[in-house]
């Protein structure tokens, strides 16, 4: 990260004066314990140094690395409708495709039998239907009892009850309603079957060959729409109450920012990083797989936001401070902590840019402070 600070030494007189719990009481009164009181002469011989707050721009936390991924509800894998031999692929990877366009070609013997199951349950049907006409002109003339007559129509409610089956067992196999009532019309049964995009996407992925013979439900070919795209990125678990849902997320390089859709609710033991995922609109420049870099943007109160060095920073458990030089001494001030990494921290806090924080001495200033009470 490029250097942003610069350590403003100040000119403190040259000689050290008194041991440390003296420094905290001298010259102070009864001085707030959040209070270090010291003279110039002593804050330089602890070896106190201090440098101005940069302004976070744009309120952004430092950039954390990113995943870039497809949706899960994106991607789609269109498998085997039943079990034959790929004879053609008619797409590579990479290549899009509309709805309904042909994406491979099956040859099934599998696909036979249901074409002929679905022309016989069709024969089945007719016969059903013509007996119970029979059966119910002959039951009107009182020729034949009432229960000969119910059991010709449960026969024909059956027949059709296969008849749907069938069909349904053809639309599964991806023939469309057209393609069935040509078969119904022709019964002109074929061994070829043609494998269709569900949705308009991009081929991501080909899992077979020509000449290999799979089995149904087999994997064929992978689909995804590759916009929005996710972008998953890792923050440490100690910055993550800066980030909310539907903070604003940018992504270095690429001008078209997002939005957090997700801030996971268990950390990663092994990291100790908690998943943080955005939502990207793509216009083709962010790719599946690629890595980047992004920042995410605060939800707050309107705070600004500071950048100073790692080493002004000072951690109670799981409060943040920093010592604010004023007259007489410093003071130390509560701040929220937004971003780190290890050289910077970015805080929200009452500040200013013409304030000096210290990035020096720090153990010094935190021991007066113990001893004080605090």
């Amino acid at each position: 990260m490029p250097a942003l600070f610069r350590a403003a030494h100040r000119g403190w007189p040259s000689r050290f004066a008194g041991a440390l719990l003296v420094l905290g009481a001298a010259a102070c009164g009864p001085a707030l314990a959040e209070d270090v009181k010291l003279t110039p002469e002593q804050a330089r011989n602890l070896g106190v140094r201090v440098t101005h707050p940069v302004p976070s721009p744009t309120d952004k936390t430092l950039p954390y690395p990113a995943q870039i991924v497809i949706p899960t509800p994106q991607l789609w894998v269109v498998s085997a409708p039943v079990s034959g031999m790929v004879t053609n692929l008619a797409v590579a990877r990479g290549d899009r495709v509309g709805v309904g366009q042909n994406l491979l070609t099956l040859e099934s013997p599998s696909f036979v039998s249901l074409q002929r199951e679905y022309l016989h349950a069709l024969t089945q049907e007719v016969l059903a239907a013509q007996q119970l006409k029979r059966n119910a002109d002959l039951f009107e003339g009182k020729a034949i009892p009432q229960r000969v007559l119910e059991s010709s129509q449960t026969e024909a409610r059956q027949a059709s009850i296969v008849v749907a089956e069938r069909r349904q067992m053809l639309h599964l196999s991806g023939l469309s309603d057209e393609a069935i009532a040509r078969l119904t019309n022709e019964a002109a049964i074929s061994a070829t079957l043609t494998v269709a995009a569900p949705q308009a996407a991009s081929v991501v992925e080909i899992a077979v060959s020509p000449g290999q013979r799979m089995e149904q439900a087999a994997p064929l070919v992978k689909l995804a729409r590759l916009s929005p795209l996710w972008a998953e990125i890792a923050i440490p678990a100690a910055n993550i109450g800066s980030i909310k849902s539907g903070a604003k997320v940018e992504i270095d390089g690429y001008a078209t920012p997002g939005r957090v859709i997700l801030v996971s609710e268990t950390t990663d033991a092994a990291t100790q990083t908690i998943l943080v995922r955005a939502e990207i609109p793509n216009n083709g420049e962010l790719h599946s797989g690629q890595t980047a870099a992004a920042r995410i943007g605060f939800i707050s109160a309107g705070e600004s936001a500071w950048e100073i060095p790692y080493a002004g920073l000072v951690r109670r458990g799981e409060q943040a401070s920093i010592f604010v030089a004023m007259e007489g001494g410093f003071r130390q001030v509560p701040v929220t902590l937004l971003a780190e990494d290890q050289d910077h921290v970015v805080v929200s806090g009452p500040i200013a840019a013409k304030d000096d924080i210290a990035i020096g001495g720090i153990s010094a200033l935190r021991g007066i402070l113990s001893r004080l009470g605090q």
